[in-house]
């Protein structure tokens, strides 16, 4: 898993008590090992990790290698140097329109990433920078669609909420509608018998989006093979859970199918969890309902302060006590994997390469003021109408000219 990890993604560092207004208590894992020397480590994860409905939870102990916990640390650290990068981007005015960051929740994409295969699918709302980057596309080409450059992963017309990559499925801009588009992902893997699955992410805010139970109906009928993981990170836009939802034990909602929920703050509970839901979809149990319950430290998008409707003590104590980064960082060296110097090569070699990345992307060009581009990437190639009208007769497009159709 961590060759192909490592092929997979660049690597760039090569050498690559939660406040009262928290629903339940995150709690970081324990980690004890044997035989460190000989890579293989055993990680005991804290009781309060996992809590189950109608299924027996994940195992509390279970092995790994000094490399996947090591790959982690690198991802997360990326993830979040580029996350902070979009900030710094936005604020300059180099990025326009609409920016929702992920900080203080990359233990998620990092966690899923590490757990799954290239073969599984994975879908998501907005909030898609860093599953973007897992599933295997450069800093350099997430970035400069945000910025609205050719190069970018959707050619600079999607921007921050339409980032797509190889077995990543968006970045979707319409509150849930990317779940029961999971759920057909999760369908194709069953109509071609693959031993694969859907991660189908939405957050806590669009939990109550009918087109979500509507997949959960279809999914149990039909026993897909999707996983319908929500982010819970305590507020949808500015409104805390318990103000939009009668019920915010999110893993209970399935009500037929059965529910996980995950201390998303802590990159090994998330890990084991992933690997655990991979598990029981490809087996042949059906959908699972799981819940990271996990934060964001920044506000909804680039345009909310994200202090009106909490406190700044609330913020300042996840990140202190909670952070998924300081965490493992903390196992790696009670652990004797990393030692403290290490670490910090490791986290310079981050920002040194986010920043050439920024470099790169701010420096790449913006797409040809041409009408042509407008009809790029409409159908599948082989698949197009004949022609597809454009704002006035003179711009049809005409796809066997490649051409427009009324023009000399």
């Amino acid at each position: 898993m961590i060759a192909a990890s490592l092929n997979k993604r660049i690597n760039p560092i090569a050498l690559r008590t939660p406040c009262n207004r928290l629903s339940s208590v995150i709690t970081r894992s324990l980690a004890t090992t044997t035989d460190v020397n000989e890579n293989n480590v055993q990680i005991k994860l804290h009781d309060s990790s996992f809590e189950g409905y109608m299924l027996d939870v994940p195992d509390l102990a279970f092995n790994t290698n000094k490399q996947t916990l090591l790959q982690m640390y690198k991802d997360m650290v990326i993830v979040r140097r580029m996350e902070m990068a979009c900030d710094a981007l936005y604020k300059a005015k180099k990025i326009r329109g609409f920016c929702h960051l992920s900080v203080g929740q990359e233990a998620i994409a990092v966690g899923i990433e590490n757990a799954i295969t290239h073969k599984d699918s994975v879908i998501t709302s907005y909030r898609c920078h860093g599953f973007t980057y897992m599933r295997g596309a450069s800093v350099k080409a997430i970035l400069a669609e945000l910025m609205g450059k050719r190069s970018g992963v959707s050619f600079g017309k999607g921007g921050s909420m339409h980032l797509f990559a190889p077995g990543f499925y968006g970045g979707n801009g319409i509150v849930g509608a990317q779940v029961p588009l999971g759920a057909g992902l999760a369908f194709a893997h069953q109509y071609k018998n693959e031993d694969a699955c859907s991660f189908t992410l939405y957050g806590d805010g669009a939990s109550n989006q009918g087109q979500v139970f509507e997949s959960y109906n279809m999914a149990k009928l039909w026993n897909l093979p999707v996983v319908f993981a929500c982010e819970n990170n305590k507020y949808g836009m500015g409104t805390a859970a318990s103000r939009s939802s009668a019920i915010t034990d999110y893993y209970k909602r399935g009500q037929y199918i059965p529910g996980l929920k995950v201390n998303g703050m802590d990159i090994l509970a998330v890990y084991q969890a992933s690997k655990f839901a991979k598990e029981w979809c490809i087996s042949g149990k059906g959908p699972l309902v799981l819940e990271y319950e996990t934060y964001r430290y920044g506000g909804h998008s680039m345009s909310d302060p994200g202090t009106t409707y909490r406190t700044r003590d609330e913020i300042q104590h996840m990140r202190s006590k909670n952070d998924p980064i300081a965490g493992l960082k903390l196992h790696l060296l009670e652990l004797g994997i990393a030692t403290e110097a290490e670490i910090k090569a490791y986290d310079k070699s981050a920002r040194k390469y986010v920043d050439e990345q920024v470099a790169l992307a701010d420096a790449a060009a913006p797409p040809e003021p041409k009408l042509s581009i407008l009809f790029e990437d409409v159908y599948v190639k082989g698949t197009e109408t004949p022609t597809l009208r454009g704002r006035i007769p003179e711009d049809t497009w005409d796809f066997q000219k490649n051409d427009f159709a009324n023009r000399t």
